[in-house]
């Protein structure tokens, strides 16, 4: 039975340029996406840039330029460089946007319908210099628990502990290192705990995985805090109905683009939007890092419960991106940049190698340059593109460019290598990438081996009908390869559409062999990673 799927990811902050980081995300989503595709199911994939908050402000000043000029040269920027890595969404928006003021608006007014919003107030650092109230990153002062000095307002990334600001030594606005003050403001709040137990249950419906789960059990131990949803004029947001001067914090209204991007998708093609997120017709599938569990998994449900949308299916959250070992830093040169990778390298070969760390855990993942270097050539180049390119040329140079039948030793190959269909489909169900690419290029190099021992080139002298069934075999075991591979190779996928002359290759057509049948002339469908060419990534 088909399924229905909304699928996003995390969206990326409009204040900076997209990385490798976020590219472990959105290649892990995209994949995911792609198989649903694949093998039938409807599945639409919804992106937005946010766009809210003080460093968006910030900046545009800095800039000479409005919060609404930086956001939107931001989007094409992002738009440009996720696309570059064959990240397909069905929608890309923006939460500036007119159906996420409503939207937000509704969920709040719902919210204090229920008696879960309420108001008081409380002192904050206010920077009189730039006069502004600080967000927590804004501010760098001593850690109070290491003494470590120049550290964010939240957390200390020395000895990982975290705080109140007020609770900083020399606390100083990050922006023109002036000292704060304390001032008081009227600020208004969620009450989370109310939801405890219905997210709990929610919780309970396999929705997350039980390490997340886990984890999770931690904060309902500490007990669910109010959450302050409000932040304090000059801000750049949507301000909250009924005041003057009070605006929604950026985690408010951020999710509720996940929502918003959806009506908006949903306006342009006609699509039903109540039959996504008001009825059971969807699932409803998030991506995200561990660094923002908390608000996907306790104040975003509670936020959809109040106001009568559906719950997520599942949200699935992996790990942190280290870079040969080293957190991304860009004093170390181990902070890249997609653009700086797409400048150099092909960006499928970065999707192929994620793909080979991947699972569904949240553990973290390294891209380490040699190793990077060595399995993508291994793997794609020597294993899968070199059935391709060693096997045209006989065919079109020596066998009159047409497959024909494969011998019976062949067809035992073929139904061999189907045998792993079923379990390449529950790996990529699972999001247990590593496992499935391991088993393709288990299938690589079983094809492989069959091509060798058959020596197809010297078969071509001798024997050309037998050479000729040697060479359908091992043409047909690469449309299978790379049909599985398709989610995480789209292009090379294509590449091998167009070179064995093929319908699009999809899951319920990975057996349908190709006998009797013409193919093209092989052109270079990837090259090999020079390994100085690779380190330079790390040198721009």
């Amino acid at each position: 039975m088909q399924k229905k799927l909304l699928v996003t990811s995390a969206l990326p902050y409009a204040n900076g340029s997209i990385h490798l980081g976020h590219l472990v995300e959105f290649i892990q989503t995209d994949i995911f996406v792609r198989f649903q595709k694949h093998i039938g199911n409807t599945c639409v994939y919804i992106g937005a840039d946010d766009t809210h908050g003080t460093p968006i402000m910030l900046s545009a000043q800095k800039q000479g330029i409005t919060p609404e000029a930086l956001i939107e040269k931001t989007h094409g920027e992002h738009f440009h460089d996720l696309t570059a890595f064959g990240i397909e969404f069905d929608h890309y928006y923006t939460t500036h946007s007119e159906e996420n003021r409503v939207l937000s608006e509704f969920i709040y007014t719902e919210a204090q319908k229920k008696g879960a919003i309420s108001d008081k107030e409380i002192e904050q650092f206010f920077c009189t210099h730039c006069a502004i109230f600080l967000p927590d990153r804004f501010i760098r002062g001593t850690c109070p628990h290491c003494k470590a000095p120049d550290q964010y307002g939240d957390a200390c990334e020395k000895c990982s502990s975290t705080y109140s600001p007020e609770e900083l030594g020399d606390p100083q606005c990050s922006q023109c290192q002036h000292s704060p003050v304390l001032k008081k403001s009227q600020h208004y709040f969620f009450k989370l705990s109310q939801f405890g137990e219905q997210i709990q249950t929610w919780l309970n419906q396999d929705t997350v995985k039980p390490e997340v789960k886990n984890k999770l059990q931690e904060w309902f131990t500490q007990g669910l805090r109010e959450w302050d949803i409000s932040r304090d004029a000059p801000y750049f947001g949507f301000k909250i109905p009924g005041t003057a001067d009070k605006y929604f914090y950026v985690w408010m209204d951020a999710p509720v683009g996940y929502i918003a991007s959806t009506l908006h998708w949903c306006k342009q093609t006609g699509a039903d939007f109540e039959s996504i997120w008001k009825s059971p017709d969807y699932e409803i599938h998030h991506f995200i890092g561990k660094d923002i569990l908390y608000f996907h998994t306790l104040f975003w449900p509670a936020m959809l419960m109040v106001s009568g949308f559906n719950l997520p299916t599942k949200v699935n959250v992996h790990g942190f991106l280290t870079v040969n070992g080293e957190k991304m830093s860009k004093s170390r040169g181990t902070f890249i940049n997609a653009k700086t990778y797409s400048d150099h390298l092909n960006p499928e070969l970065l999707r192929y190698y994620f793909a080979s760390k991947l699972t569904s855990s949240v553990e973290d993942l390294d891209f380490n340059i040699d190793d990077f270097v060595f399995k993508v050539n291994a793997d794609v180049v020597n294993k899968v593109v070199n059935i391709g390119s060693r096997l045209g040329a006989i065919v079109t140079k020596k066998l009159s460019g047409k497959l024909t039948q494969p011998d019976p030793a062949g067809e035992h190959l073929l139904v061999q290598l189907s045998k792993a269909i079923p379990a390449i489909h529950k790996a990529y169900f699972e999001l247990e990438y590593a496992h499935a690419m391991r088993h393709i290029m288990g299938l690589a190099d079983q094809a492989n081996v069959f091509i060798d021992t058959q020596a197809p080139w010297n078969l071509a002298k001798t024997d050309p009908p037998l050479a000729a069934a040697v060479c359908t075999t091992g043409l047909n075991a690469l449309r299978l390869i790379i049909g599985l591979l398709k989610p995480v190779c789209p292009h090379l996928a294509k590449g091998v559409e167009g070179f064995l002359n093929c319908d699009t290759i999809q899951w319920e057509n990975l057996t349908h062999w190709l006998t009797d049948h013409a193919i093209m002339p092989y052109e270079h469908l990837a090259q090999r990673v020079d390994v100085t060419h690779a380190k330079a990534v790390l040198k721009s």
